[in-house]
Formats: structure tokens, C-alpha cells, sequence
């Protein structure tokens, strides 16, 4: 790499930062290309022993500018580990080609490349379109339409095969892709998702079949046959990307990067499943192959992820920005504590639990990483039943109050009170609650779109109705 201070423009940062190794082939395809993939799967892959043999061709999701600006600079970005006292910079190469999300032409023409063996996946839990129970959502008005789109393409496939009209939702273009591998005959591919759902992998494999049974059954044959659903665990904290951090990339490399990312030194990879058609050499990057994922993604989404939405929601309500500054008010450190302890009752020994909580505290107290509070409380209603509802059902179980779990919910409840609104698949649905103005029966309501055992649980209520009295007393 060329030394620190050097002036180049983007075209150069990406022929230079090229030279250390020939661009690799596509073998892998992701879809929802933003912060988070390239701070974990592109950079395990980057590190991978074999990284010379797995490219990676990614599509964005929402909105073309990202794939605009990678295009740019060839797929290169810096990525900034920002630990408490230093930030070190690496550039990625793992990507070598960009594309909007909405070029179905060319994620057609991927996917039917039997070189290729794996597509990743990173839209978040709510662009899936999935109902409570995780079947495909077909009142979802993209969804919906899909379906009927995907019906009109496949029919037309063998006379057009590249479609005039790109479905819109995640999971009718992979659909579309894995029926382009099946009529070009391309073999078994493997489908990894890398969103925060608990046994990912099946429910996108139930989904995707669920899918394929409506629009064409040969189809869905055809996958059950050939395609491996991987379920994983991903763990790795990743802020937005700041203009300040666009300086310190330049300053930390020598390279003008208008697309750098920021993240944590931690970073944490379990995946279970099959890759027929071959896959990286991840474990050479510190990812781990087991058979069960179950009791590591319990373990994420129940601690981090589920104190994330607690500090989130109580954060916000007392005044905080980012979860440093949150997890350093003791009456938040205090309420994380009790929701760590109620779910650690439900978590399979031998996961080193004490040494994860350890390792929480530290990286969340990392006051470098602006992990901003309403950028984690957004889509509520689908964290908080991933994150929270299976320990508070456990707890309730075994004849405790589940009072911690409780307490997340009231945070969420109270903010809507409070009139603060934040970016919510379900937002109809909570429109339709608060519609009516704030009576007795709101917080259960607002409960039952979460989970409806939960919503008729008495003491649960009651426990979320106190908490809710306590904000209002003087």
C-alpha cells in the first residue's frame, strides 16, 4: 500500500489497493449491500486464506447511490475498526462488482452461473415481509404483487428470459434467480441469510417455498432438491459512517474513500448447514461451522440484541443519544443486568456466559462507537418479538414475573406515549391502535402486536401498567 498522505483520486485508490492481489472470480452473490455486510461477511471473506477465489457481486437493497459510488472505486472501501484508544484501517477487496438492487438482468445471469454457489443475505428482519407466525405476508402490498408478477415472468421465462420488470421485495428476486439456476440446469446452490431471525435459515427456506408453491411448483420442487438454507449467528456492531470518518480513512491509508465503514474490533460468525457447490475457507478468518446455531443466535439475540432495544427505548426516554452514553447511566446498566439475568436462565451451558456479559459491557461502554439509540429502536414491534417475547414466556413458565422483559416493552410503550414515532414495519397496525386515543386498554393492544399470549397475561400487563403509572407520578 502506498504510504499514509498520498493525494489520489478514486479511480487510482482502487488500481493501486488492487495490485496486492488479482480481482477474484463471482462465486458469491449478496443481496442488501450496506454497512453491516461489508464490516462481516465481505470481510471474513476478504480474510479468508482463499479470498483469491471468492468474489462476491453485490446488489443494493433500497437505493442505488451506494452501489453507485463502490462502482467507482471497483468495490473497494476502507474498513475503519475503531476500538477505545486507536482506529487501524484495511481495505477490502472482496467485493468486485456493485450493482443496483433493481439490475435483475444481471442477478438473473448470476444466478444461473454454475460457478457461482452461495448467496448472502442482509435486508433485516422486516424485509423479509413475513407474518408473526413467518410465513410469507401476502396482505403486504409488495409482496402481493409479486406474486403476481412472479407468476407473469416465470410463465414467460423460456420465450423471455430476461424480464422487462424486477419483483420488489427480497424474496421474489431470489426466487426469480434460483428458477433462472433451474432452467439453465446450474446445480445445488447454498442461500445464507445473516438478518437477526432466530433459525434463519429455515424460516428463509420455508418462506422461499411457501413462495414457490404459489408461483410455480416445479420451481419449488426443484429447491427442495438443490438448494441448502444455512442458518448463522452474526455478531458485529457497525454505526453509521460519519463525513468525519470519510477523513480519517483518507488520513489512516492515503486514499480518498467516499464509501468507508466504521465498526467494532469484535466481530462473531456461527453458521450451520450445508454449501453443496463449495464455499470460503471463513474458519481461516475466525468464523466457526457447528450443528446447531440454536444456543448462539439465543445467545445474541436474547443479551446484545435484546439490551440493544432496552437501552434503546429506556435510553431515549431518559434523555441518552448513543448506547455509551446509555449503558453509563446506572439506572439503565441496571435494567440491562435484570434482563441479562432472565435470559440467562434459558441459555444452554457451555456458552460462557459470564465472560459474553463481560465482553457486552465493554463494547458497549466503547464510547468511539456511536451506535446511535434510534437507529436500533426502529421496527420495534419484529425486534422486540425476536428478542424479547421467548424469555418473558420463559420466565412466566417457570412462575417468575419475567419483570425485566416486561420493563423493554413499557420502555417501547412509553415513547409511543411520550408522542415519540420511530420507523416501524408495523406502523399501520400501531396507527390503528393509538387511533382511538390513549384508554386502559392501549398498552395491552400495543402488547398483542408483539405476542398475544403474552397480551391476556395478567401480571404481565399489570407489571407494564405499573411501570407506565411510575413515568406519570410526580
Amino acid at each position: 500500500m502506498p504510504a499514509t498522505g498520498l493525494a489520489l483520486d478514486r479511480r487510482e485508490f482502487a488500481r493501486l489497493a488492487q495490485e496486492s492481489r488479482p480481482t477474484a472470480p463471482v462465486r458469491i452473490v449478496h443481496l442488501g449491500l450496506g454497512a453491516f455486510h461489508r464490516a462481516h461477511q465481505a470481510w471474513y471473506t476478504d480474510l479468508a486464506t482463499d479470498a483469491t477465489q471468492w468474489g462476491i457481486a453485490a446488489f443494493t437493497g433500497r437505493s442505488p447511490e451506494l452501489a453507485q459510488t463502490l462502482e467507482a472505486q471497483d468495490g473497494l472501501y476502507t474498513l475503519l475498526e475503531r476500538a477505545d484508544h486507536r482506529d487501524t484501517a484495511r481495505v477490502v477487496q472482496s467485493i468486485v462488482e456493485v450493482r443496483d438492487g433493481a439490475e435483475m438482468n444481471r442477478f438473473l445471469e448470476l444466478l444461473a452461473d454454475p460457478n457461482v454457489a452461495i448467496v448472502t443475505l442482509t435486508v433485516t428482519e422486516a424485509g423479509y415481509r413475513l407474518t408473526p407466525d413467518l410465513a410469507p405476508d401476502l396482505e403486504d402490498e409488495l409482496l402481493s404483487a409479486d406474486v403476481v408478477l412472479l407468476r407473469s415472468l416465470m410463465a414467460a421465462a423460456d420465450s423471455d428470459p430476461k424480464p422487462p420488470t424486477a419483483p420488489s421485495t427480497p424474496l421474489g428476486r431470489l426466487l426469480l434467480g434460483l428458477d433462472a439456476r433451474r432452467r439453465r440446469d446450474s446445480g445445488a446452490i447454498a442461500i445464507v441469510p445473516c438478518d437477526n431471525i432466530p433459525a434463519n435459515g429455515r424460516v428463509v427456506g420455508e418462506a422461499v417455498l411457501a413462495l414457490a408453491d404459489l408461483v410455480c411448483s416445479e420451481t419449488g420442487d426443484w429447491i427442495r432438491r438443490n438448494v441448502s438454507f444455512v442458518s448463522t449467528s452474526v455478531d458485529r456492531i457497525t454505526p453509521r459512517t460519519t463525513p468525519e470518518d470519510s477523513s480519517l480513512a483518507a488520513e489512516l491509508t492515503g486514499w480518498s474513500d467516499l464509501a468507508p465503514v466504521v465498526t467494532e474490533p469484535f466481530s462473531d460468525w456461527v453458521l450451520a448447514g450445508d454449501f453443496p457447490a463449495g464455499r470460503p475457507r471463513w474458519e481461516s478468518a475466525g468464523a466457526r461451522f457447528v450443528d446447531d446455531v440454536g444456543p448462539f443466535e439465543r445467545r445474541k439475540l436474547w443479551l446484545l440484541n435484546g439490551a440493544h432495544s432496552l437501552l434503546a427505548y429506556v435510553g431515549m426516554r431518559r434523555g441518552h443519544q448513543t448506547v455509551a452514553e446509555a449503558i453509563g447511566d446506572p439506572v439503565c446498566r441496571s435494567l440491562v443486568e435484570a434482563l441479562w439475568t432472565e435470559a440467562s436462565r434459558h441459555l444452554a451451558h457451555g456458552l460462557e456466559i459470564d465472560a459474553y456479559r463481560a465482553s457486552l459491557l465493554e463494547r458497549f461502554g466503547n464510547s468511539r462507537i456511536e451506535h446511535r439509540l434510534d437507529q436500533i429502536g426502529v421496527d420495534a414491534v419484529l425486534k422486540l418479538r425476536a428478542r424479547i417475547v421467548d424469555v418473558a414466556i420463559g420466565e412466566l413458565a417457570t412462575g417468575r414475573t419475567g419483570e425485566a422483559s416486561a420493563r423493554v416493552i413499557a420502555a417501547w410503550i412509553s415513547l409511543l406515549r411520550a408522542g415519540s414515532r420511530l420507523r416501524d414495519s408495523a406502523a399501520s397496525a400501531i396507527d390503528s391502535v393509538l387511533a382511538a386515543g390513549w384508554t386502559a386498554d392501549t398498552p395491552r393492544s400495543l402488547v398483542g402486536l408483539i405476542d398475544h399470549d403474552l397480551a391476556w397475561n395478567s401480571d404481565f400487563i399489570s407489571i407494564i401498567e405499573t411501570v407506565l403509572a411510575e413515568e406519570e407520578t410526580p
